[in-house]
């Protein structure tokens, strides 16, 4: 089976409402932790596989999240492991949206494989907006669902002026 460019910007889309959803419980006083943790096992590959994950706010020796606890810290916060996550997902985001525009189209897909890069963009409540540089790689797991299984994430480079 070959995975298609529809299930692929499906895929990137529900990265970008579960990151918005895993605040929206955050701001409810929900349990934020329970959201993201559905959000990270049906987006990540980490029950089936090796994710590699260097997330944007990350750094020294903790800066790859290859496990699940380590993804979940770094949305949420509040692990001891992890002393300088705090809670990527908690800003919260009002709004989240991605654009593959490193190539025509910003889409590779090799069989059960997809590469995407690109940029994701995220707005706060205020309206302040940043935007972070993106490559994705999702795999078509076993129960026919798309999950990361690389995610690199990276202010974009500004040189000194």
């Amino acid at each position: 089976m070959t995975i298609t460019e529809r299930q692929v910007n499906a895929a990137q889309q529900a990265w970008c409402d579960g990151l918005v959803r895993i605040g929206t419980v955050y701001k409810a006083s929900g349990d934020f932790r329970a959201a993201a943790t559905v959000v990270i096992d049906e987006l990540y590959d980490y029950q089936d596989g090796v994710v590699f994950f260097k997330p944007t706010q990350a750094h020294g020796r903790q800066t790859f999240r290859n496990t699940a606890r380590g993804a979940l810290s770094y949305f949420v916060g509040g692990d001891p492991e992890f002393p300088d996550d705090k809670g990527f997902a908690l800003k919260p985001w009002a709004r989240v949206w991605y654009d593959n525009n490193a190539a025509e189209n910003g889409i590779q897909i090799h069989g059960i494989i997809a590469i995407t890069m690109g940029n994701v963009y995220l707005a706060d409540y205020e309206g302040n907006e940043i935007m972070v540089d993106k490559t994705f790689v999702f795999r078509l797991c076993k129960d026919g669902k798309l999950r990361l299984c690389a995610h690199k994430s990276a202010l974009p480079y500004v040189p000194d002026a």
